[in-house]
């Protein structure tokens, strides 16, 4: 009993070491790549106009977060991404039930759902502009456009892989289709879910982008797609990299959420 204490304090042991490894790892090529970027701009190896600096980026960023703009467009961006990512996992989740419940109404949507989940969204965005107007509802649904179609055939997918004989079970013992669905089928798809949603917090960020390349006067995207055309490129380079920390802390929130489930059923 013992040994096999010491023999899991040496694995737990192990696994520290190993994610503090890794964390250190990530942080030094992190730093690395900042200080060869900077250095290149300083000495001239890349022009700084075009490239930008760590250090040009974050006087960028000073600047716009005294004049108090930065945070307005940083929160829309994220209102109108979260915005759409939350209405996207509502619709595929009640359209994929709607799809289980009725056989023949999936078998003959399923290619229209493929044809519309293939359909390049950057071509859909200037149309849904049109369409609907420039306003922030017309962004947000161009920011579901990216990733719906996509999460329904997946949820479906995974909806048709559940184990038959579970289902078999409910139906012996008197139960109808909603108690298969509410026993059975959704609670073995919510792993499912969450990797579909963290692939969908990213594609709808895409969405948004997208949107806001076209038919915005705030936002990330605005100020990417301004600062291109009047040649402010370290507000292209300072969004593109608050982009990438919007991404990766919507991410990791939802991984977060989902090991917090998995050790609640553990």
């Amino acid at each position: 009993m013992s040994e096999l204490s010491i023999a899991q304090q040496n694995f737990l042991l192990t696994q520290k070491r190993h994610k503090r490894t890794v964390t250190v790892s990530r942080l030094c090529i992190f730093i690395l790549f900042l200080a060869i970027w900077e250095g290149a701009a300083r000495l001239n190896f890349i022009d700084s106009f075009i490239f930008s600096s760590p250090s040009k980026i974050f006087l960028c960023a000073y600047d716009m977060i005294l004049d108090h703009t930065l945070f307005v467009h940083i929160g829309i961006t994220l209102f109108e991404t979260i915005s759409s990512f939350l209405l996207v996992i509502i619709a595929a989740l009640i359209i994929t039930i709607i799809l289980w419940l009725n056989k023949s109404l999936s078998e003959t949507l399923e290619p229209y759902l493929v044809i519309l989940n293939s359909l390049p969204k950057s071509a859909l965005a200037p149309l849904l502009i049109v369409w609907l107007g420039a306003t922030y509802n017309t962004i947000i649904i161009t920011g579901i456009s990216v990733a719906i179609f996509g999460s329904i055939l997946s949820l479906y997918t995974s909806f048709q892989s559940v184990d038959p004989e579970k289902i078999k079970l409910i139906y012996t013992m008197g139960g109808k289709k909603y108690h298969v669905l509410t026993k059975v089928i959704l609670p073995a798809n919510i792993p499912s879910l969450f990797s579909i949603m963290k692939v969908n917090i990213g594609l709808c960020l895409v969405g948004v982008i997208i949107g806001e390349f076209i038919a915005s006067r705030q936002g990330l995207g605005y100020l990417i797609i301004y600062g291109s055309q009047v040649f402010k490129l370290d507000w292209v380079i300072m969004s593109i990299v608050i982009l990438c920390i919007l991404a990766w802390g919507l991410y990791s929130l939802i991984s977060q959420l989902e090991k917090r489930y998995l050790k609640r059923l553990s």
